[in-house]
C-alpha cells in the first residue's frame, strides 16, 4: 500500500483531485448542473498553478465532446464531465469515439432528463449510454468516485475504449465525506503508466485515416471488434480491481452485496440509495427478516454472471429504478436484471419499482415500505413508488389573461414612411407606465436583477399580443417554479440550444392556423428571451432561424455569464473577469478571451433589424423595441440585445446597477446602435456628448473585474481597451458609410 491522506470532500471535489493527480492533458467541457463543480475546482487548481491541464470551455456539450474526441485522437489523455440533457446533446459523438477506439474518461453526474426542467438527480441520463459502446462504472460513494476515476483510465487504455464514471447528482456529487487519496501524484501516474498509442495520429511519417466510410461487411466487423473489446473489459476489470487493492487496500468487485447469503428478498439499488438501504437491512434483520441488498459497480459490461451468483437463491428481487423505460414495464436496470437472471435459468420473482425521480429523497422508511410491498405476493411486478396525485381545480390561469384592448394604448407607433424608412413615434416614459405588465411582480429574481427590468421594458413598447419563449436560464427559473407562473401571456420553455428553432415552429403553425381560419386573424409578436450564455450554446439555432427569416424577435439579456448555474464564464463575459471557471491566481487573470459581439454576428445574417439597448437609456430602448416588433410582424427576424445587471455575480450593489449599465455604455463596451436593413446607425455617441470614459472605470465598479485595477494586469486592461476602441471605431465607420 502507498501513503494516503484523508480528504473531506464531495464526489465532485474528489473527482477533480483525481483528475489533477492523473495529469490529464486536456478537458473539454460545458457547464451544467450538477457536474460543473468538477471544472470549477480544476480551474481553481489551474489558477494556483497546481495543474497544467488545458481547459477548453466549449459553447455546448456537443462541441465539448468533439474537443475531447479530437484531443484523444491526437494522443492526449482526455477528461470530460457532464449531466442530463448535456449528455443527450452530445450523445451522437459517443458512439463515434467508441467505434474508432479512442480511450478517455467522462464523469457523468447523474441528473433528471428534461422536460419539464429539473436539475435534481436520478438515472434517466446515464441509461442513454448503455448502447454507446462505453464501459460504465457506477460509484455510490465519494471514495469510489476517486478510485473509479483512476481505474477507469487504466481500463480505457487497456481495452481502447472510452469509459464513463457515473454517480448520483446532488447526493454523491455534493455531499462531503471522508475520502482517502494518494499522497503523491506520482503514485497515481506510476499506477497508470505512460500512455501507449498503437497508431499515433500525429506521426506524419506514417499517416492514418480515422473514421472512414464503411459498408457491409466491414461495419459488422467493426461492431464485432467493439463487442470483443467490451468482453475484454469484463475480463480485465477484476485484474485492475486486484491491482488497485494492492496499491490502496480497497478491493472492488463488479457487484457489491450486503447480507445476501441467506436473503429471501434482495434489494437491487444503483448509486447512493444502496447506502441508505443498508440501514433498512439491519433494521429488518433485527426483526428476523431475511433481507439483503446489492449494487452494481459496472453497468457496462453488465455483470450478469456475478449478479446471478449472488441472487440465485432469493425468492424475490426488488429492483429499484431511478428511471423508467416507458412502456417496458420497468426501468433499464430492471430489464437488465430480468435478462440476466433468465439467462442463467433462475426462477426468482423480479419486482420493479420506479422511485426517486427528479431527486425525490429516499429514506430508510422508504426502503422498509418497499420491502413490505415486495414481500406481498399479491402486489404487481411493476409500480411507481412515491406518486402523489394532484388535484384538478379546473383553473388554468393564475392571472386574468391580458386582452388586446388592454394593451392597445397608442403609446408607440411604428410605421413606414414614403421613402421606406420605419419611424417610431411616441414612447414617452410617462405614457408607457400605463402598459400592463405581461410579467407579473410575483417572481423569484434576486434584488437588482436586470432580467425582469429588461423584459418588462421591452414589452411596454409592444402593444400587439405576445407569445413568449424562454430558453433555460435565470429568467425562466425564477418565473415558472411549478405549480406557479409569473406570466399573463402564453409562455413556452425549451432548452438553451433550441429555443429559436422551437419558437419558429410555434410562429409558423400560428400563421398556418390563421390562414385556415382556425384561430382569429391579427398580429401576434413572437419573442424568444435568452440570456445566461444562451447565445453560446443556442447561437446555431438562432442563426438558422435568422437565415430562414421567421417573423419573430430574438431578445437577449446579456448578463455576462452562466448565472443560473453559479456564474461560469460565457462567451459574453468580459475578458479578465473572474468567474467560477475563470479564477484569478498566480497563473491566471480571469477569462482569457474577448467578449463575443453577438449583434454583429446577427447583423451578418442579413436580417432586417438588429439593435442594442440599455435600461440607462429607456426612451432609446422603448423605440427600438417598437421597431423590432414592427419588423417581426411585417418582414422577418429581429434581434435585440440589452445589457442586463446581475448584482450577485457582478459583485456590486442593486442600488448602483443603473450607473454600472450607464458606464458600460459610456466606455463603449456596450455601444447603443441599430442595423436596419443593412444600414448602421449609432444612436448614442459618448465621445460627442463628452461622456466617454476608460473601460477600467467601468471594470472598477464590479467585484468580478475590480482586480484589473492592479498594475500587474495593466496589459490585460490595455488589450481590452484597444479591442473596445477598435470595435467602436468600426461602428462609426459603418454608420458613416452605409455600404459597410
Amino acid at each position: 500500500m502507498r501513503d494516503q491522506v484523508v480528504e473531506f470532500a464531495s464526489g465532485n471535489e474528489i473527482a477533480a483531485i483525481a483528475i489533477k493527480q492523473v495529469g490529464y492533458d486536456l478537458m473539454g467541457y460545458y457547464p451544467i448542473t450538477p457536474s460543473t463543480q468538477i471544472a470549477e475546482n480544476l480551474d481553481i487548481m489551474k489558477a494556483k498553478g497546481e495543474t497544467d491541464l488545458i481547459m477548453i470551455a466549449a459553447e455546448g456539450e456537443h462541441s465539448a465532446a468533439g474537443i475531447c474526441y479530437g484531443a484523444a485522437v491526437g494522443g492526449g489523455r482526455v477528461i470530460n464531465a457532464t449531466s442530463a440533457n448535456g449528455l443527450l446533446y452530445a450523445i451522437e459523438q459517443f458512439p463515434v469515439q467508441s467505434g474508432t477506439r479512442y480511450p478517455m474518461v467522462m464523469n457523468v453526474v447523474c441528473r433528471t432528463i428534461s422536460g419539464p426542467l429539473s436539475i435534481k438527480g436520478d438515472h434517466s441520463d446515464i441509461m442513454f449510454m448503455l448502447g454507446a459502446g462505453w464501459p460504465i462504472l457506477f460509484a455510490h460513494t465519494a471514495q469510489e468516485v476517486y478510485d473509479f476515476n483512476l481505474i477507469a483510465l487504466k481500463l480505457a487504455e487497456a481495452v481502447l475504449l472510452p469509459v464513463v464514471v457515473a454517480y448520483d447528482g446532488f447526493f454523491t456529487s455534493h455531499q462531503k465525506r471522508k475520502c482517502l487519496r494518494f499522497k503523491e501524484d506520482q503514485t497515481v501516474r506510476k499506477f497508470l503508466g505512460p500512455k501507449k498509442e498503437l497508431y499515433p495520429f500525429l506521426d506524419l511519417e506514417h499517416p492514418i485515416t480515422v473514421g472512414s466510410y464503411m459498408n457491409e461487411p466491414d461495419l459488422i466487423n467493426n461492431r464485432y471488434q467493439l463487442h470483443l473489446a467490451m468482453e475484454k473489459a469484463d475480463r480485465v476489470l477484476p485484474e485492475l480491481f486486484e491491482e488497485y487493492k494492492e496499491l490502496s487496500g480497497r478491493l472492488y468487485e463488479k457487484v457489491e452485496s450486503y447480507q445476501v447469503e441467506d436473503a429471501e428478498i434482495i434489494f437491487i439499488f444503483l448509486g447512493s440509495s444502496y447506502d441508505t438501504s443498508l440501514e433498512a437491512i439491519d433494521n429488518l434483520r433485527r426483526k428476523g427478516q431475511r433481507a439483503g441488498a446489492v449494487t452494481l459497480h459496472t453497468l457496462r459490461p453488465f455483470p450478469a454472471k456475478a449478479l446471478y451468483a449472488l441472487c440465485k437463491n432469493a425468492k424475490v428481487l426488488l429492483v429499484a429504478d431511478r428511471q423508467d423505460s416507458y412502456g417496458a414495464g420497468g426501468g433499464n436496470l430492471s430489464l437488465e436484471v430480468r435478462a440476466a437472471m433468465q439467462k442463467y435459468g433462475s426462477s426468482v420473482r423480479i419486482k420493479s419499482l420506479v422511485y426517486g425521480l427528479g431527486g425525490k429523497d429516499f429514506f430508510v422508511e422508504d426502503a422498509l415500505k418497499m420491502y413490505e410491498w415486495a414481500k406481498n405476493p399479491d402486489t404487481s411486478d411493476f409500480e411507481y413508488y412515491g406518486v402523489e396525485p394532484g388535484e384538478d381545480s379546473g383553473e388554468n390561469n393564475f392571472y386574468e389573461p391580458l386582452t388586446e384592448k388592454e394593451t392597445k394604448l397608442g403609446i408607440t407607433k411604428a410605421e413606414k414612411t414614403g421613402d421606406g424608412e420605419v419611424i417610431v413615434t411616441g414612447g414617452n416614459l410617462n405614457a408607457v407606465t400605463a402598459m400592463p405588465k405581461r410579467l407579473a411582480p410575483g417572481h423569484g429574481a434576486c434584488p437588482g436583477c436586470g432580467i425582469p427590468v429588461n423584459v418588462n421594458l421591452l414589452l411596454k413598447a409592444i402593444e400587439d399580443p405576445v407569445v413568449l419563449l424562454f430558453q433555460t436560464g435565470c429568467g425562466m427559473i425564477v418565473t415558472t417554479a411549478y405549480p406557479r407562473t409569473s406570466f399573463k401571456v402564453p409562455y413556452l420553455h425549451n432548452l438553451f440550444q433550441n429555443g429559436a428553432a422551437t419558437l419558429s415552429g410555434v410562429a409558423e403553425i400560428c400563421y398556418r392556423k390563421q390562414e385556415k381560419g382556425e384561430i382569429p386573424p391579427g398580429d401576434i409578436i413572437f419573442i424568444m428571451v435568452s440570456g445566461d450564455g444562451g447565445m453560446d450554446i443556442g447561437m446555431g439555432s438562432a442563426i438558422g432561424t435568422a437565415l430562414r427569416g421567421h417573423r419573430l424577435i430574438l431578445f437577449e439579456y446579456d448578463n455576462g455569464g452562466y448565472m443560473n448555474t453559479g456564474y461560469q464564464l460565457s462567451y459574453s463575459t468580459p475578458k479578465g473577469a473572474r468567474s467560477s471557471t475563470s479564477h484569478v491566481g498566480k497563473n491566471q487573470y480571469g477569462k482569457t478571451f474577448f467578449h463575443k459581439d453577438m449583434p454583429q454576428i446577427m447583423a451578418a445574417t442579413g436580417i432586417p433589424y438588429v439593435a442594442t439597448m440599455a435600461e440607462s437609456n429607456p426612451i432609446d430602448f422603448i423605440k427600438k423595441a417598437a421597431k423590432a416588433a414592427y419588423y417581426a410582424k411585417t418582414t422577418g427576424t429581429a434581434y435585440v440585445k440589452a445589457l442586463s445587471a446581475c448584482p450577485l455575480n457582478w459583485n456590486d450593489y442593486p442600488s448602483t446597477e443603473r450607473k454600472v449599465i450607464d458606464a458600460a455604455v459610456n466606455c463603449c463596451y456596450f455601444p447603443l446602435y441599430e442595423v436596419e436593413k443593412g444600414k448602421t446607425t449609432l444612436n448614442y455617441n459618448p465621445e460627442t456628448m463628452g461622456k466617454k470614459i476608460p473601460v477600467l472605470d467601468w471594470l472598477s465598479m464590479m467585484g468580478r473585474t475590480k482586480h484589473l485595477k492592479k498594475d500587474i494586469y495593466g496589459d490585460i486592461v490595455k488589450e481590452l481597451q484597444t479591442e473596445v476602441d477598435t470595435r467602436f471605431e468600426r461602428l462609426k465607420e459603418k454608420a458613416a458609410n452605409h455600404i459597410l
